[in-house]
C-alpha cells in the first residue's frame, strides 16, 4: 500500500511523504524505499537499522542495493573506505544477477550500477583517480535506467573536477540535472544543481557566478522545503563559497545542519563524520 508513496519520495515529485509511510514496515522493498526516504533526510541510524537487515535478506537485489544505500549514507558524512566496502559487498551480491527491469533501477543492472558509481566514488575520494575513472566506465549507466544515469552525471562531474578539469565536468553534471528534470525527481535535481553550480565555477564559465549562485539558491530552498538534511549542508557551504559577503551566515547554518544530522545518526556514522576532513562537525 505504501510502495507508490515511497516512490515518489525517494525517486519522485515528493520528497516529504506522511511519517507513516517511512515507519518501516511493509515488504523488503518498502523498508528499502524507507531507509533511501529517511537517509536523505539525515535519519542515518533510523535508516542503518533498516538497511543492516536488509543485507541479509533472501532476494539478492534488495540485499545489494541495501549495502550500497548504506554506503551511500557512509560516504554522505565522510566515511569513504567504510562505504568502499560496503560498495564492494553490494557488488559481489549483483554482479551476476539477472532480472526484469524496474523503472526506478531496483533491479540487477541498476544494483551493479550502484555499486560500481558507489566504488568510483570511494575510490576518487581517496585519490585513486585512475580506478574512480575504469570504475565509472565499467558501471555502463545507458543500460542501467534514469538513476544510473544521473548518478553517473554527477561523478564523471566530480572526476573532471579532481583531475582539474572544470570545463569537462559540466557537460556530466548538466546531463544530470537535464534528467532528473525530466523524470521529475526532485532529490536528484537538488543535488544535480549543486554539483552543476560548482562545475560551471570550476570551469569559469561566463556568467558563472550568477548562474550557479541561482542554482544554489534554487538547492537550499528546495532542502529546506523537502527537509532533506542530507542535501542542506552541502548546499550551505557552497553557498558560503559563492557568497563571501554572507558566508558566516552559511557556515552557522551548516553548522546547526550537521548537529542536527549528527544527532540522528548511528555511532559508526558520528565517528566516519567526526574523522573525515570533508565533513565540518561543529566543534571538531
Amino acid at each position: 500500500m505504501h510502495e507508490p508513496a515511497l516512490r515518489a519520495a525517494a525517486f519522485g515529485s515528493d520528497p516529504l511523504p506522511d511519517p507513516a509511510a517511512v515507519r518501516g514496515a511493509g515488504s523488503p522493498r518498502e523498508r528499502l524505499l524507507a531507509a533511501i526516504v529517511l537517509g536523505a533526510q539525515g535519519r542515518y541510524a533510523a535508516a542503518a537499522t533498516l538497511l543492516d537487515a536488509l543485507r541479509r535478506d533472501s532476494d539478492p537485489v534488495v540485499a545489494s542495493l541495501a549495502a550500497s544505500t548504506l554506503a551511500s549514507h557512509r560516504r554522505q558524512l565522510g566515511g569513504h573506505r567504510q562505504a568502499r566496502a560496503l560498495d564492494g559487498e553490494a557488488f559481489a551480491k549483483a554482479a551476476h544477477l539477472d532480472t526484469a527491469q524496474d523503472p526506478d533501477g531496483l533491479d540487477a543492472a541498476g544494483a551493479r550500477a550502484d555499486a560500481l558509481l558507489g566504488l568510483a566514488a570511494d575510490n576518487l575520494a581517496l585519490g585513486r583517480l585512475a580506478a574512480a575513472r575504469r570504475l565509472a566506465a565499467r558501471a555502463g549507466t545507458g543500460a542501467a535506467g534514469w538513476r544510473a544515469g544521473v548518478r553517473g552525471g554527477w561523478v564523471g562531474a566530480e572526476i573532471a573536477l579532481a583531475a582539474g578539469q572544470g570545463a569537462d565536468a559540466v557537460p556530466h553534471a548538466e546531463r544530470a540535472l537535464e534528467t532528473a528534470l525530466a523524470r521529475g525527481a526532485r532529490r536528484h535535481a537538488v543535488k544535480s544543481r549543486i554539483v552543476l553550480a560548482v562545475a560551471l565555477r570550476a570551469a569559469g564559465a561566463p556568467d558563472h557566478r550568477k548562474i550557479s549562485d541561482d542554482l544554489v539558491g534554487n538547492a537550499m530552498a528546495a532542502a529546506e522545503e523537502c527537509e532533506l538534511l542530507s542535501l542542506s549542508w552541502p548546499a550551505a557551504l557552497v553557498a558560503a563559497d559563492l557568497r563571501p559577503g554572507h558566508a558566516e551566515e552559511y557556515r552557522f547554518r551548516v553548522a546547526q545542519v550537521l548537529h542536527a544530522v549528527l544527532r540522528s545518526a548511528d555511532p559508526c556514522g558520528r565517528r566516519v563524520a567526526g574523522e573525515s576532513p570533508w565533513v565540518p562537525v561543529p566543534g571538531g
